[in-house]
């Protein structure tokens, strides 16, 4: 099949302003009563264009593309040959995991002055050489970062690659029956997250000060690492589990015992599922990974 590169990309903070107040001049002005300038946001959208460009132009020879945003990647059909090619934030590369399938996945930084690079691990230069290597057959290292899924007891799951959430929609107490293995445990808390090694660097690792669990898991490690937020104790709920670590063949059960929870993966709740009174939701480690391109080797 005939090769594609699906450049996945979300608008700058510059094109969100001109949506909104429609002038440059109106940009500035808002800015400007936040304490801001221009020239910062213009810099950091000059430079995620001109590493969309590069990009673009560094697809190779014979090849088809397609430009996807983010708002509809829910809706975007990647196909088996497809190579992905993350333009953007870090975020923006979690976004694409849960709709990508065992495509290899090239994460672009494209404002490096403001994105980590976590996730988005090369530079548009090294993207373009990654999308050579593939084209070529030749050796290019590729990361197996570990991702997290949740099933519930009517078979929708939500797959994440940062952690998962469940809780209460509006963030009151969540009620729900905890197991893992032989332990059972009534709980009442602001929900339960899941995370994965990637996450650990994120909500994870905010999660875990002041608790004594050990190191949290490596993006590729199979193991997930779990949290309870701020659990209730009462007559009626525990709060003894509290935290731990899931080995590869363990899961974390839960049955809700409020009229209504949400669970939701990397922070995209919107894209939620509903669970009503009695339902149980079981979370493990997902059965694939987001292959994800290590710049180690390609050329700057």
């Amino acid at each position: 099949m005939r090769r594609r590169a699906v450049i996945v990309r979300r608008p700058t903070e510059y094109d969100e302003l001109m949506d909104r107040y429609s002038t440059r001049g109106q940009v500035e002005f808002v800015l400007r009563r936040r304490g801001r300038t221009l020239d910062a946001v213009e810099r950091a959208h000059e430079s995620h264009v001109a590493a969309l460009a590069r990009v673009r132009a560094g697809i190779p020879e014979g090849w088809a593309s397609a430009d996807v945003s983010r708002e509809s990647l829910s809706r975007f059909l990647f196909a088996p040959e497809d190579v992905i090619v993350v333009v953007g934030p870090d975020g923006l590369v979690a976004n694409v995991a849960k709709y990508a399938g065992d495509q290899v996945v090239v994460g672009v930084n494209s404002v490096p002055q403001s994105n980590a690079g976590v996730l988005v691990r090369c530079t548009p230069d090294q993207g373009v050489s990654a999308l050579g290597c593939i084209d070529a057959g030749a050796d290019l290292r590729v990361d197996q970062l570990t991702m997290v899924r949740a099933t519930s007891d009517d078979s929708r799951t939500i797959t994440a690659l940062n952690e998962v959430f469940i809780g209460h929609p509006s963030h009151q107490s969540a009620r729900y029956e905890l197991s893992l293995g032989s332990q059972v445990e009534r709980q009442s808390s602001s929900g339960v997250v899941v995370s994965t090694g990637t996450g650990a660097t994120g909500w994870g690792a905010s999660l875990k000060r002041g608790r004594a669990m050990g190191e949290l898991p490596a993006p590729t490690s199979s193991s997930l690492a779990w949290f309870v937020r701020e659990a209730w104790p009462s007559p009626h709920t525990s709060i003894e589990h509290t935290e731990g670590i899931l080995a590869d063949s363990e899961e974390l059960s839960l049955v809700v015992g409020s009229e209504s929870l949400v669970l939701f993966g990397d922070g995209m709740e919107s894209d939620r599922l509903t669970l009503t009174w009695g339902q149980s939701v079981r979370v493990s480690r997902a059965p694939r990974a987001l292959s994800l391109v290590d710049p180690a080797g390609l050329s700057a």
